[in-house]
């Protein structure tokens, strides 16, 4: 199958929000108290709030497409719209998910690419990212793509308060 990406606009907001909280949920359900996630869910991927990042500037959503199925999405950040300070010479990537039936077929990989030349297009040093401290697959995959752990920072589930990893990797 062919993979293709779309980057998203407004129009795109009821599928933005089903797929982030498939994956999202895919991810973290099993780790989580169902009233941690369901808060979680209901404030990350309220309508109004996805349509606020949609509209951020320096924010930029992209689908992955399998064919003619939506596999997976990617959202990266530069400049103000940073979540954290790291830097105006860094690009992050805040959000990168698969759904469940296209794992393990390269999708995750292609996307991290396309934050790595999305980066270089604007002029960054380094790409970085948050991961939860338990998920030693996603670890691992970064790992492999070039990241380095670099620091920490709380997420919150809920009450919970979780440890991320920040994983950067520099660009030459």
């Amino acid at each position: 199958m062919a993979i293709t990406l779309k980057k998203c606009g407004s129009a795109d907001l009821a599928d933005l929000q089903s797929i982030g909280i498939e994956t999202f949920t895919d991810t973290f359900a099993a780790h989580n108290t169902p009233e941690d996630l369901q808060d979680y869910l209901e404030k990350a991927y309220d309508p109004e709030r996805l349509k606020a990042e949609l509209a951020t500037e320096g924010s930029t959503f992209w689908f992955l497409y399998d064919g003619q199925e939506l596999a997976g999405y990617l959202k990266v950040n530069v400049d103000a719209a940073l979540t954290e300070d790291m830097g105006d010479d860094s690009l992050e990537v805040e959000r990168i998910y698969i759904r469940p039936a296209f794992k393990r077929k390269g999708h995750g990989k292609y996307l991290i690419d396309k934050a790595i030349e999305v980066a270089r297009a604007q002029g960054k040093a380094s790409v970085w990212l948050g991961v939860w401290e338990h998920n030693l697959n996603a670890i691992a995959f970064y790992e492999k793509m070039g990241f380095v752990r670099t620091g920490a920072h709380s997420f919150f589930m809920g009450d919970d308060e979780q440890t991320d990893f920040i994983m950067t990797k520099q660009l030459s």
